[in-house]
């Protein structure tokens, strides 16, 4: 199978390249988060009390009654309505890095330079509520006037699942990943396409040249091994990466190995990469269930950044070393033990629109 490419000169955007905007989908699913529910609206507020200082945080809503509850709650952590938009968009969950759009960049200026880039969405091959979750890249194109394109292979039109949270790229052409998530069996997105066909569905859709190729995630995902909560580009040259320093807990070996894969990786360029190591928190259950708590799954915004964070020890060593790699952004904590009940955490529920000058 081949893909159907994007015009020459496209390319996905790194996450601290300039916003106009994080795009987030309100929470109202409460199977996600059981018994916990109450509290996740509050988090939501306090990502958004931080996100509208630098740049415009626009929110899916799915009706009106939803849209005043945001308002009030907003309204009493702090936030600026102005600086705040608010659409009526379905969702089924909250996890929009995933459902939503990928923006790609045309080199060149003037408008039409920011697209957006539909994949197909099936609930991360797990759960059967995701159709109104696929219909979203579409929903904010048409409300931002911006053209989208579906990603396709031929023959037969067949389109390709991707989640925003299974890559992560440095935008100058090298994108990370697991096998676990686009090769394995379990929760196969594209089940029979190979390992070159997916490095070419990169590279003529993202205008990815260069490939690295990690093994597993982390316990608890049911994802199935996304990459955000285990490696993360935090400028072109640069990784951070998540290690576990028991050996006896479940994620230390699968980490070790990705550390070493990562020890020998280069850029598109051929030149190797710097490698930084983050900490895992302790181990967090709930109602006896791991849950997929790391520091990695941090989000980049225009002039701060959010991290995270577990009431644990190694907090503050992760915002001090991330704070690091950040000089000319703040480095913010958000407290997320609640938040990682629904298996995800900050990067799961933000989405970037790059700044289209």
């Amino acid at each position: 199978m081949d893909p159907i490419a994007i015009p020459n000169g496209c390319r996905l955007p790194a996450e601290w390249e300039p916003h106009e905007a994080t795009w987030i989908a309100w929470p109202h699913y409460g199977a996600d988060w059981p018994g916990k529910f109450a509290a996740i609206p509050w988090v939501f507020g306090e990502v958004v009390r931080h996100l509208h200082r630098h740049e415009r945080v626009r929110i899916l809503v799915e009706n009106e009654r939803l849209e005043q509850r945001a308002r009030r709650l907003l309204s009493q952590a702090g936030v600026d309505l102005a600086a705040v938009e608010f659409h009526r968009v379905a969702t089924n969950r909250s996890w929009l890095r995933d459902s939503g759009p990928m923006f790609i960049r045309r080199c060149g200026s003037g408008p039409g330079r920011v697209g957006v880039l539909d994949w197909k969405f099936n609930g991360w091959a797990r759960y059967s509520n995701w159709k109104r979750d696929d219909a979203v890249p579409g929903a904010i194109a048409r409300l931002l006037g911006m053209k989208c394109r579906q990603s396709k292979m031929e023959p037969g039109g067949r389109r390709i699942v991707l989640e925003g949270g299974g890559i992560d790229v440095n935008g100058r052409g090298t994108l990370v990943t697991t096998e676990e998530c686009l090769l394995g069996s379990v929760q196969a997105r594209n089940p029979g396409v190979s390992r070159q066909e997916m490095e070419e569905i990169f590279r003529c859709w993202l205008g990815v040249s260069k490939v690295l190729w990690l093994g597993r995630g982390i316990a608890g995902d049911d994802t199935h091994g996304h990459v955000d909560d285990i490696a993360r580009f935090v400028n072109p040259t640069t990784l951070a990466v998540s290690v576990e320093s028991n050996p006896r807990d479940a994620n230390y070996e699968a980490l070790r190995e990705n550390r070493r894969r990562l020890a020998k990786a280069t850029d598109q360029d051929g030149r190797p990469l710097r490698v930084v190591e983050l900490p895992m928190p302790q181990p967090l259950f709930f109602s006896g269930r791991r849950l997929p708590a790391s520091y990695a799954n941090f989000y980049i915004a225009n002039r701060t950044v959010l991290v995270p964070t577990f009431n644990d020890p190694n907090d503050r060593l992760a915002l001090s070393r991330l704070g690091r790699l950040f000089p000319g952004r703040s480095v913010v904590g958000i407290h997320s033990v609640d938040l990682a009940w629904g298996f995800g955490t900050l990067h799961c529920m933000t989405l970037q629109q790059p700044l289209a000058g």
